[in-house]
């Protein structure tokens, strides 16, 4: 009863992958707040934590939960333990995502609209200033 109530005590974190090029292991980022000693303004900081994934089910761009967990190598200390919310296979979700939130297409089009009406083509000359 004594390691269950260790296991509910460990510290759980939840971050964005940044790197999975290791194998079993991934870099997951940690953002946490401060407020500023002179200015108290809330100043955003980032913490990088070496993580197993053990069947390799994260990759970049992913947020995920991890836990902490004993020593696994050197700088190893923390567990994935679920993948929360995952980018498509091709890397292009957060892209996709990021055009709907800003309207990047609906810009595209009225920068396109704009230039139709200011080419030199559709401006009429007045002969009198000739």
């Amino acid at each position: 009863m004594e390691s269950n109530m260790q296991r509910n005590r460990r510290k759980t974190r939840i971050g964005r992958v940044v790197s999975d090029k290791m194998d079993n292991s991934v870099v997951v980022e940690i953002e946490w707040r401060q407020n500023h000693r002179l200015y108290s303004k809330s100043v955003k900081k980032f913490t990088k934590l070496h993580a197993d994934d053990s069947q390799n089910l994260s990759s970049v761009g992913d947020v995920v939960s991890i836990m902490e967990t004993r020593p696994l190598s050197k700088t190893k200390r923390w567990r994935v333990t679920e993948v929360i919310s995952s980018t498509n296979s091709t890397g292009t979700g957060m892209l996709d995502s990021l055009n709907e939130t800003v309207g990047i297409d609906s810009l595209e089009e009225e920068a396109s609209d704009s230039q139709e009406t200011t080419t030199p083509e559709n401006i009429e000359e007045d002969p009198s200033e000739q």
